[in-house]
């Protein structure tokens, strides 16, 4: 018998156990030592359970910090490295790949093909180039355009497990009492409210192929709603992947971003309504170039403030806070509540920097372009309990949320405070539910 080969899986708590379940877990050649965890506070020094690592890992597999992945390397005679999480730099791959080699490991990125797991339903996927491009608005739009056409779908949400991996192997959301009870952080919140308060159900967790099969059982078509830049779990009938205009350039230097924009039957530009031109020209040459099959469509994502909330924030001293990975991993520099703030006449956006507390201090220390915005990391009770004495603490008069939750539901913010929403809307012909239904018919 030939040596088991010895592998570690570099990951950020989703896409890393989704490689392993697929590709690993059964295959009696292979031995995962260990999974490496970044990105996300708080996920490693854990234990992927037994239970679901299976009958050959009884101890479970450990979840290190990245940082000890070049001694782990050569402490445990590591022969693979196998690069599984999203939302970064070719060059962050590449400078993965020199300290992976030079410990004395070969080094792979994940097989996005071994990891689509196949659905007995049509397959909607919605993937994009980089975070913070607008796929939950996507997604939804989706769904409303299935309601159109009759046809019961519900959410699948990219992975979050950020808690108790066994409890959450398989989970479904259909009222904000199952996010309560399911103990869901801001993160999660953010990514699953919008949906609930749509009308539609979640599913999410650890092994998605349980998943896929418990969410078959309900619908007739199953929507992908990805995460990051990451590619889909299922493999789609219809992959849509969305493009940012405000990021031009971003859709060819990220990973693996880059291979939803080749993979893509439909390509989304978002955000067109604050796009240069210049730009929004770039990231069209750019996707046709990368793709020339691919249908083209462009959306505007118009953002709006009730009126009574409109008029607090003209002429007002605002705190701007955003949604945490996209202005942090993500990379941007403004989002939803900027926009708004802009568009309804804020008189100043106030810096948060003076103001912060706790843990935000090692947040703008690791993502120090995040400048005058307050991302709303909620990974923990303590960081959310930091967001709100931030929020608490600053001098301004209104508090601007461009976060796709409503934060007045979870923290107690002492000032007046709005909430800035943002949808999608396709100003053209054909548009996304005339592709839909060209799909599915």
């Amino acid at each position: 018998m030939s040596p088991e080969k010895r592998v570690v899986i570099m990951g950020a708590g989703g896409r890393d156990f989704h490689t392993f379940l697929t590709m690993y877990k059964g295959d009696a050649g292979v031995r995962v030592l260990a999974f490496t965890a970044t990105q996300i506070p708080f996920i490693d020094e854990r234990t992927f359970p037994a239970d679901l690592a299976g009958p050959r890992y009884p101890e479970g597999i450990p979840i290190v910090p990245e940082e000890d992945l070049e001694e782990l390397i050569r402490r445990e005679s590591v022969d693979e490295v196998v690069f599984a999480y999203s939302d970064v730099s070719l060059d962050h791959v590449e400078e993965r790949r020199r300290l992976v080699e030079e410990a004395g490991a070969a080094f792979t990125t994940f097989d996005i093909d071994r990891t689509l797991v196949r659905s007995e339903k049509p397959v909607i996927a919605v993937t994009a180039v980089r975070t913070g491009c607008g796929k939950s608005a996507v997604s939804r739009a989706v769904i409303r355009c299935l309601v159109n056409l009759a046809k019961k779908s519900a959410a699948i949400r990219h992975p979050m497990p950020y808690g108790n991996l066994e409890e959450q192997a398989v989970q479904r959301f259909e009222v904000f009492e199952d996010l309560d009870a399911a103990k869901c952080t801001i993160e999660e919140r953010e990514e699953y409210e919008p949906h609930l308060m749509a009308g539609s159900i979640v599913f999410a967790g650890v092994d998605y192929e349980r998943i896929l099969r418990r969410a078959e059982e309900e619908v007739d078509v199953v929507v992908w709603d990805g995460g990051n830049n990451d590619t889909p779990f299922y493999r789609p009938d219809l992959w849509i992947t969305l493009a940012d205009p405000l990021r031009p350039g971003d859709e060819l230097t990220y990973f693996p971003g880059r291979e939803n924009l080749r993979r893509a039957d439909v390509i989304i530009l978002t955000k067109i309504d604050s796009a240069r031109p210049e730009d929004l020209e770039t990231v069209t040459r750019n996707a046709r170039t990368e793709n020339p099959s691919a249908r083209i469509l462009r959306a505007r994502m118009p953002i709006t403030l009730p009126p009574e909330e409109a008029a607090r924030v003209r002429g007002a001293r605002v705190l701007v806070v955003e949604d945490g990975p996209t202005v942090t991993h993500g990379g941007m520099r403004t989002g939803a509540g900027t926009l708004a703030a802009e568009q309804y006449g804020a008189a100043e956006i106030v810096d948060p920097r003076p103001f912060i507390r706790g843990l935000l201090h090692d947040t703008y220390a690791k993502y120090p372009h995040i400048g005058r915005l307050l991302p709303a990391m909620g990974y923990s009770d303590r960081q959310i309990a930091d967001l709100e004495a931030t929020i608490n603490a600053s001098d301004v008069d209104v508090v601007v949320i461009g976060t796709p939750l409503n934060l007045r539901r979870l923290i107690r913010i002492d000032k007046p405070a709005v909430w800035a929403r943002y949808d999608v809307e396709f100003p053209g012909k054909p548009d996304l539910c005339d592709v839909i239904a060209e799909k599915l018919e």
